[in-house]
């Protein structure tokens, strides 16, 4: 089997989706693996580290992608990267609603292509293992950048997020309390920050109060407890997601009209769509836009900032199921429960509702599909 790994040409896109240890995995187990000259260099592996761990190197990223029989990605293809993927071939890639793109997925379709979205990948008890370790990390990320965006020079509000003796912390809001609202919270009360987390499940709330020794508010998501606490706050954490599915507006316009000027909204709920009204994706390159005097920060790769320790965090989830479908094919999706549930795509036909329902197209179970052949 060949493995493709192209380079990432999602702006400011700097995670590379398999590091030189997993190639060297992958070649000893007898596969092939084609590396585009570069894929690593953000994380700093070198050309020279892929080719050492058995690597053939590549110069344009047409050679990677059509060659390959499994395209392992991190960002979704372009369209132009659609079109040089030969018949049948598999891609794995994150899977993002916000920039679901109906051109491409026609285009993936008319492959035949079977396309794997790491995010959709979800065991039995509904952990979604790989997107679990990269919300950790945005979740650890998030006091850093908004303690940035609160700086005066920034626009913001300029407050330092511990405070100082005798001057308040600053007020943080966290709505979610997944793997990143909890990351999170935690992060903020190391930083100091007054942080209270809102969510719909009490046991979420319970475990999360246990795990900081109480040093958090915790409240039951509801408009009114939203309301309430909007004039006061500083920091707005946006960490809502409903797993398969385009995020709900759970902060409306007009709630955002209600906060201080200056504060910060980090929406990391953006690439499901955003869990704030006024939420559009933004880049590292271009972080935020200002919205009745709110910063709205909206990068869905966030972890991309940390691209080597987040490439290796990848590399250690994504490395069993690159070896399974390697070793296998196609047909090794059949005995892997938590990869069928990650496929939107099944030899070009839609497997996964909500893909579907976004675009208007028929979809079919994918064990239906299975049993079939």
């Amino acid at each position: 089997m060949i493995i493709g790994i192209p380079k990432e040409s999602w702006r400011d896109e700097h995670r590379v989706a398999l590091i030189p240890a997993g190639v060297y995995a992958l070649v000893k187990a007898g596969h092939k693996v084609i590396v585009q000259t570069g894929a690593g260099l953000s994380c700093d592996f070198t050309d020279e580290a892929y080719d050492e761990a058995g690597a053939v190197l590549a110069f344009n990223e047409t050679e990677v992608f059509g060659r390959a029989d499994v395209i392992v990605k991190i960002m979704p293809p372009s369209l132009q990267e659609s079109t040089w993927i030969a018949r049948d071939k598999t891609l794995m890639s994150f899977f993002n609603f916000s920039v679901l793109n109906p051109k491409l997925m026609a285009s993936l379709g008319d492959a035949k292509c079977t396309a794997i979205g790491y995010n959709l990948i979800e065991d039995r008890n509904g952990n979604l293992p790989v997107l679990t370790t990269m919300s950790e990390i945005a979740g650890m990320l998030l006091p850093q950048i908004a303690g940035r965006f609160l700086a005066t020079q920034e626009g913001g509000r300029g407050v330092l997020l511990g405070g100082v003796a005798g001057i308040p912390a600053a007020n943080v809001l966290i709505i979610g309390a997944g793997m990143v609202g909890s990351t999170a919270a935690e992060a903020f009360v190391g930083a100091g920050a007054n942080v209270m987390v809102m969510d719909s499940d009490l046991d979420r709330l319970r475990k999360l109060e246990r795990q900081t020794r109480h040093q958090i508010n915790t409240a039951f998501v509801t408009p009114y407890n939203i309301e309430r606490n909007l004039g006061n706050i500083d920091v707005l954490v946006g960490a809502v997601m409903i797993h398969g599915q385009q995020s709900p507006h759970v902060i409306t316009e007009a709630h955002v009209k209600r906060m201080r000027k200056g504060s910060v909204i980090l929406d990391v709920s953006i690439d499901q769509g955003g869990c704030v009204e006024t939420s559009r994706p933004t880049t590292h390159s271009d972080p935020i836009f200002i919205r009745h005097g709110v910063i709205h920060y909206a990068v869905a790769n966030i972890p991309a900032l940390v691209a080597r320790t987040a490439a290796h965090a990848l590399n250690n989830m994504i490395l069993p199921y690159t070896q399974l479908i390697a070793d296998g094919g196609v047909a090794a999706i059949a005995t892997n429960e938590m990869l069928q549930r990650g496929v939107y795509l099944y030899h070009g036909q839609c497997t996964h509702p909500e893909v579907a329902r976004v675009l208007g197209w028929p979809v079919t179970p994918i064990d239906e599909l299975i049993s079939k052949e």
